[in-house]
C-alpha cells in the first residue's frame, strides 16, 4: 500500500535532509492523501530512474541502501521509519508501507568517527567503514540468535537487517580484531539507524 503526500520544498528538506536525528512530529490524521488525491509523479519518475517504481518498500530500501555512494540519486531523499519508507523529491513526498511484522535496522559501526542518526536516510547517511568485511551477531533478549553472519558493509558504511517488530536485543559487530556491542529495539518509538556502535 502506498500513501502519497504533497509537501512544500522547505518542509521536505527539513524532514529528510541528512540523517534524521529525531522523530518528526506526526501530522493530525497522518496528513496523508491517497494516491488518487495527490499523485506523486515526481517521486515515481525518480524511482523509475532506478527501476524501483511500483516495487515494494522492502525492495526500494534494499536497493537504495546498497547503491554505491557515487550513484546515489541527488533528486531523491528516502527515510526509513518504523512502519513506512518516506520518499521525497523536495516537491512531492510518498509514504510506502513496510511489512507489519518486520523492522529495518541499519547499523554503521565505527572506529574513530560517527554522526547522530535516528531515522536512516538511504541516500544521504554515510558511515566511516564502507565496503569492509564484518561479522555480525544479533540476539534478542529471549536469547534467540537472529543473525550470525559474515557480511560486507555497503559503500555508505552501513549494513541493514530485517528483524521482527517489537523486540529488544543486542547487536555485536567484529572487524579487524576490534569488537563493539550495542543494545537495540524494534518498537514503535525505536530508531532505524544505529551509529553508536564503536569498535575497540
Amino acid at each position: 500500500m502506498v500513501r502519497r503526500l504533497t509537501v512544500a520544498v522547505a518542509g521536505a528538506a527539513l524532514l529528510l535532509a541528512g540523517c534524521s536525528t529525531e522523530p518528526a512530529p506526526q501530522a493530525a490524521g497522518n496528513g496523508a492523501a491517497t494516491a488518487s488525491e495527490a499523485p506523486a509523479s515526481g517521486v515515481d519518475a525518480s524511482l523509475a530512474a532506478y527501476d524501483l517504481d511500483g516495487r515494494p518498500a522492502k525492495d526500494v530500501i534494499d536497493e537504495l541502501d546498497r547503491l554505491p555512494v557515487a550513484e546515489r540519486p541527488a533528486d531523491l531523499m528516502a527515510s526509513v521509519r518504523v512502519d513506512q519508507l518516506v520518499v521525497s523529491t523536495g516537491q512531492e513526498e510518498a509514504a510506502l508501507e513496510l511489512p507489519e511484522d518486520q523492522f529495518y535496522l541499519s547499523v554503521a559501526p565505527f572506529v574513530d568517527q560517527t554522526h547522530e542518526c535516528f531515522y536512516h536516510s538511504l541516500t544521504t547517511c554515510k558511515g566511516e567503514l564502507g565496503g569492509k568485511d564484518v561479522e555480525v551477531t544479533i540476539v534478542d533478549d529471549a536469547g534467540e540468535v537472529l543473525v550470525d553472519e559474515q557480511t560486507t558493509t555497503y559503500d555508505n558504511g552501513f549494513v541493514g537487517f530485517w528483524l521482527p517488530r517489537d523486540i529488544d536485543g543486542t547487536l555485536t559487530v567484529s572487524y579487524d580484531g576490534k569488537v563493539g556491542e550495542v543494545d537495540f529495539s524494534t518498537r514503535e518509538d525505536s530508531p532505524t539507524c544505529v551509529t553508536t556502535l564503536q569498535l575497540a
